[in-house]
């Protein structure tokens, strides 16, 4: 009897606790025992606590002992996973591919004595006689000789060269259209802005044997850089690999959007669901991809990102526009860069007139009762970052978003200013995003209301680099897809779209996020959103005409001229942002 009536008190005192709980946590309790029950034996056996890197061992380790070959099976489909491509879409598809071809060497990589060395390499500013006269508005024309480090002339072309001409007196640089003859020799074109002294500088930033690499590397090895999501249920948390395609021998979560098809897969955790997913990051990047001979390709001081020397003179002197141009003057449509710097001021080429808004107080004039909604990668979050600084009565909120990460909201309640900033989807390598923030941008677009009080500002580039291109154009597809329903529902609606840009490299990061990348990557961008009612804000021009080191983070001078830029599109009126 009294055992009984002990049962009987402690049944009575449980159901006293458990009727001061909601139905749903009771629910919750029991399914968390019956969970226990259901996998002691396993639990048991889990290391919650295993490192990232013994997880990241054991399930990269088939991608890493593969051959070239196999890995090449493995990860083929990542390009076309899930995509079934309409005939426009499939010819428009082969016309971006066409477009960004690159010229390849005739014979294979070799060693590095028979590859392209800047130091013996030259050009000279043509023509080679002296009595050359250039004005304003003129054509200088480069060429090129690149040669081996045995001091030998390169027989086919691929190597990777920037130009810009400069002048330190002035402010003033502007860039160089590099024309490949895939013999050897290379044509650079320059738009002559400004009268004084101009130099030619020319660099170059892969040999062609490098870029060989950068290509096999895109292709076959697009898990570089690879991803993880941490799984959770009440006490007990998992991680696995995530990427845009996985291996089909273990099983895996689908994540692929609804909407625009986008792919992306988990590998399934052991216990818990896939419906238990709760953040996204980036994992790290896997090493050791390259052979001891193909690293020499990618030496700082070396071959990487190197001046090359002029064989002559590597200076002009441009005089003053004449209504006579004189005989030989190149016409402008041969190449016609974005724009140019002056006096250390962005001169767009177009008919922009770029306004400069060094006053605050004509800042906030000119976003007076708009709404900002920016997209993308950091490199437009600088963008969020440099308006909230510098409009004292803008105040951000907090969103308790983690640093960096965002979202992120600031308004300017007097003056009726809303700026947003949101990530991309992914593929995105951010320290921690939570899967409800996880958002793809042509679903946001959707959202949009837009009008004429509304800007919508895209950059989706830098972090899709380690990608087959064919991965872009299908992100870049629904995006434009997206942009052009926004426009046709609310026509008064202003989109800017930031290009990519250039940046410091050196052998690790040229392997991930290499100019190369970033360069057909930009192509592609400019190719698909061409001829339609968008602003391109050409951050490419803008960086590597400018005197300041290149930077994925463009530093605050190059970033104020971008905002300028922007604002004199929202604002091409306003007498006011004049200095």
């Amino acid at each position: 009897m009294k055992n009984g009536r002990g049962r009987h008190w402690r049944i009575k005192t449980m159901w006293r606790i458990l009727s001061k709980y909601s139905p749903l946590f009771v629910v919750l309790i029991l399914s968390c025992v019956a969970f226990l029950l259901r996998n002691i034996y396993s639990l048991e056996k889990l290391d919650c606590k295993a490192s990232l890197y013994q997880l990241q061992q054991s399930i990269t380790a088939p991608f890493r002992t593969r051959s070239p070959g196999q890995l090449e099976r493995n990860w083929s489909n990542c390009s076309s996973h899930g995509l079934v491509l309409s005939p426009e879409e499939a010819v428009e598809q082969e016309h971006l591919l066409k477009s960004i071809a690159w010229p390849e060497p005739h014979l294979p990589v070799s060693s590095l004595h028979h590859s392209s060395s800047p130091s013996s390499s030259s050009f000279s500013i043509l023509p080679l006689e002296n009595d050359r006269e250039w004005r304003v508005g003129d054509h200088l024309e480069v060429l090129v000789h690149m040669r081996d480090f045995r001091d030998r002339p390169k027989q086919h072309g691929g190597d990777f060269l920037l130009a810009r001409l400069h002048s330190p007196e002035l402010g003033a640089g502007v860039v160089g259209h590099v024309v490949d003859h895939e013999n050897g020799l290379y044509s650079v074109l320059f738009w002559l802005p400004w009268a004084g002294k101009a130099h030619v500088e020319i660099n170059l930033v892969h040999p062609s044997e490098a870029v060989q690499v950068l290509k096999r590397l895109r292709e076959d090895n697009p898990d570089r850089v690879y991803f993880k999501s941490q799984f959770r249920f009440g006490p007990f948390s998992e991680t696995t690999i995530c990427n845009l395609c996985l291996s089909t021998q273990l099983p895996s979560c689908n994540y692929t959007n609804h909407h625009t098809g986008e792919p992306w897969f988990c590998y399934k955790p052991k216990l818990l669901s896939c419906n238990s997913r709760v953040s996204h990051s980036k994992a790290g990047y896997l090493k050791h991809l390259i052979t001891s001979r193909e690293e020499l390709f990618f030496q700082r001081l070396v071959n990487l990102k190197v001046p090359i020397p002029s064989s002559g003179l590597d200076s002009i002197t441009v005089l003053k526009e004449t209504e006579e141009k004189p005989n030989g003057a190149a016409n402008l449509d041969i190449f016609k860069p974005a724009g140019f710097y002056y006096k250390e001021v962005w001169r767009p080429t177009n008919d922009v007139l770029l306004r400069q808004f060094d006053d605050t107080a004509a800042v906030t004039r000119c976003l007076e009762g708009k709404v900002l909604r920016i997209y993308g990668d950091s490199t437009v979050r600088q963008w969020f970052e440099y308006l909230t600084t510098a409009l004292p009565d803008l105040k951000e909120f907090n969103l308790n978003s983690p640093k960096n990460v965002g979202p992120f909201l600031s308004v300017d309640s007097v003056h009726n200013i809303l700026i947003e900033y949101r990530c991309h989807g992914p593929p995105i390598r951010f320290s921690s995003v939570a899967t409800n923030q996880l958002r793809y941008v042509a679903d946001e677009l959707e959202g949009v209301e837009g009008g004429s009080n509304t800007v919508v500002v895209l950059s989706i580039w830098s972090h899709f680099s380690t990608f087959p291109v064919e991965v872009y154009i299908r992100r870049l597809r629904s995006i434009r897809a997206a942009v052009l329903r926004l426009l046709d529902r609310a026509p008064g609606t202003l989109v800017v779209l930031r290009t990519a840009n250039p940046q410091d490299l050196d052998t690790e990061v040229s392997l991930y996020n290499s100019d190369w990348f970033s360069l057909q990557l930009d192509a592609i961008l400019r190719g698909m959103f061409y001829g339609l009612d968008v602003v391109l804000v050409d951050a490419w021009e803008m960086t590597l005409a400018h005197h300041l080191p290149h930077a994925l983070h463009p530093p605050p001078p190059i970033i104020k001229t971008m905002i300028d830029f922007l604002l004199s599109h929202i604002c091409p009126e306003d007498t006011s942002a004049f200095p």
